[in-house]
């Protein structure tokens, strides 16, 4: 899918035609698309490839004609899949009339930009514009490490009384999604540094922003780092926690055997058919339901002494 979008009396605009200024947005393009790119886009079709593998690390390229930034950015897949946040290639290419934006997969940094909920975005500023999506990038970093922290709260909760290994596999998925974003940090961070020393930008302002998004960003791989060594302690704590409880069971199972073996051996032995003490009296069998009783009292009460419950 292509569109081409531009900003005309304040608006974002979608149009027929390539022009100065306009910003064209590519999700997964097929055979049509490429040879489209093939006309109107030649030095895009080289790294389609490239920017097409979910694998691409983040890099940025300058030459004379053009400016290559390719971001790994954070995207939500939704909470039916096995690892619900991973991370995606965002290429992005600045040439003398236009931006452009590809991405094998839709996503929701590009969205805001086209459904215009980003102040101050204009397609006709490319540095500005390509400033605003690598903010876009470290915050959307940022909303995401919030909700994967309030959803590893969560299992913690159903953890602490269980038996099962369902939320040990739940936040070992989490694990997994932040490890991702530590390395997609990582390789966004090294790219900011580098698009820094290149000095492409005239305006100080857009340095300054720049700066503000190594800091944000820096700021998502710290709560990051900082969030997998807690997952990984708490993983191995509550392993300890479900053995404790599943002890706790066997313990339960234990006395209830010992309890229920106890009348039994009575009632095996009142069963033979050989003359038994009081077998033929009213009240031999409410005497041997008291026995049992008392010795099961007795049974709990050791337990109770030995700490068992």
């Amino acid at each position: 899918m292509i569109q081409l979008l531009q900003t005309l009396n304040g608006r974002l605009t979608e149009i027929r035609e390539v022009e100065n200024g306009c910003w064209i947005n590519i999700v997964d393009p097929d055979d049509k698309d490429t040879a489209w790119l093939e006309e109107h886009c030649p030095p895009v079709v080289e790294y389609l490839t490239d920017s097409l593998d979910l694998d691409e690390l983040s890099r940025v390229e300058k030459e004379s004609d053009y400016l290559l930034v390719v971001l790994r950015i954070p995207h939500f897949r939704g909470m039916e899949y096995d690892i619900p946040f991973i991370t995606l290639p965002l290429l992005i290419m600045q040439t003398g009339s236009m931006t452009i934006t590809l991405c094998k997969e839709e996503n929701a940094i590009v969205q805001e930009f086209v459904r215009e909920r980003v102040r101050g975005f204009t397609t006709n500023k490319k540095d500005t514009f390509l400033l605003q999506i690598l903010h876009k990038t470290a915050s959307k970093f940022l909303i995401h490490l919030r909700n994967i922290n309030k959803i590893v709260e969560k299992l913690e909760d159903e953890l602490e009384n269980s038996l099962k290994n369902k939320e040990i596999v739940g936040l070992l998925q989490y694990e997994k999604a932040l490890i991702y974003y530590t390395t997609a940090l990582q390789t966004n961070g090294t790219m900011l540094e580098r698009l820094r020393r290149l000095r492409h930008f005239t305006y100080e302002e857009d340095d300054d922003m720049l700066e503000d998004v190594q800091i944000e960003n820096q700021q998502a791989l710290q709560m990051t780092t900082i969030s997998i060594r807690i997952m990984g302690q708490m993983m191995e704590a509550f392993s300890s926690v479900i053995n404790n409880n599943m002890n706790n069971v066997m313990k339960t199972l234990t006395f209830v055997t010992i309890c229920l073996a106890i009348p039994t051996l009575f009632a095996s032995l009142y069963g033979m058919n050989i003359e038994l003490p009081y077998d033929d009296t009213e009240t031999a069998f409410w005497g041997l339901l008291g026995l049992s009783g008392a010795m099961i009292s007795i049974v709990f009460l050791l337990f109770r002494r030995m700490r068992w419950f």
